[in-house]
């Protein structure tokens, strides 16, 4: 599993070429990701501390972003969190890397005070980390088209499922 050498930690201006030729080769060989990681850092909706990278033998092996969205009712916005991109190196994958970083970005969210946590991802891959589907709890996507199973949320808040309803509404940088 996860090897003796794994450092987590905040993302540094440093690590950004790193970071961007990480997303690329995750998402075979495309730069949507990479470009998308660039364009959260330069937002208003750009938390630092929730931008964290997993490190082995000195070379970055991980990345997580979580970024501020909000989620409308009528004239109500409350502010979550997104959960996108993450992304591990391929020969690095299916060790516990992503599982990790997915952790350390929950409970960083939670130190912050976020309600939720929501992310369009894998259904049966990120219920394990206590993410739900997002609809059967009165919050929507309209966006993007996507189904039930792949739109979910995870409380950080105790009884933040129940309190919090609406449109999850992702910012203008990930309509690059």
């Amino acid at each position: 599993m996860l090897e003796q050498t794994l450092v987590i930690r905040v993302e540094t201006e440093s690590d950004y070429n790193q970071v961007f030729r990480l997303n690329v080769e995750a998402f075979g060989n495309r730069e949507d990701e990479a470009r998308l990681v660039e364009r959260i850092r330069s937002s208003e909706t750009f938390i630092p501390e929730l931008s964290v990278v997993a490190v082995q033998d000195g070379a970055i092996v991980g990345h997580i972003l979580l970024s501020e969205a909000e989620v409308a009712d009528g004239n109500v916005r409350r502010k979550v969190i997104a959960l996108a991109p993450i992304a591990v190196k391929p020969s690095m994958q299916k060790r516990g890397i992503g599982g990790a970083l997915i952790r350390e970005g929950l409970r960083r969210s939670q130190k912050l005070g976020y309600p939720l946590v929501l992310l369009i991802g894998h259904p049966s891959y990120y219920p394990k980390f206590g993410f739900r589907p997002a609809r059967s709890f009165g919050l929507e996507l309209k966006q993007f088209e996507v189904q039930d199973e792949v739109f979910m949320a995870a409380e950080l808040e105790p009884g933040a499922l129940g309190r919090i309803k609406g449109d999850l509404r992702y910012p203008s940088a990930f309509f690059g």
